[in-house]
């Protein structure tokens, strides 16, 4: 007699709000020495797997990058300045 038996791994996928929450943190701090850093000064409590899942989707958006060491670095520019030469151009005017 054979039983399969399965399991279902729920992962968790944070709110808006939670992964506003992150973005906010970093953007305001621009780096951090580690996750265990930006988890202890987020102010609202948040799990590991769920800031995992945040940051690297902050990452693949390129709005944040990992050094070697594991430190977590702002890097998404989003000044004024750069989004007035955006609405400028001519590409940008094309598709719109």
């Amino acid at each position: 007699m054979n039983v399969n038996i399965t399991t279902t791994v729920h992962q968790h996928q944070p709110t808006l709000s939670t992964i506003r929450m992150v973005e906010r943190e970093i953007k305001r701090r621009q780096y951090f020495k580690s996750r265990n850093e930006l988890l202890r000064k987020l102010p609202k409590q948040v799990m590991p797997t769920t800031l995992n899942t945040i940051l690297n989707y902050l990452e693949e958006s390129n709005k944040i990058v990992f050094n070697h060491d594991g430190s977590i670095v702002w890097i998404f520019a989003d000044s004024p300045k750069i989004k007035k030469a955006l609405k400028k151009s001519k590409l940008f005017t094309k598709l719109n």
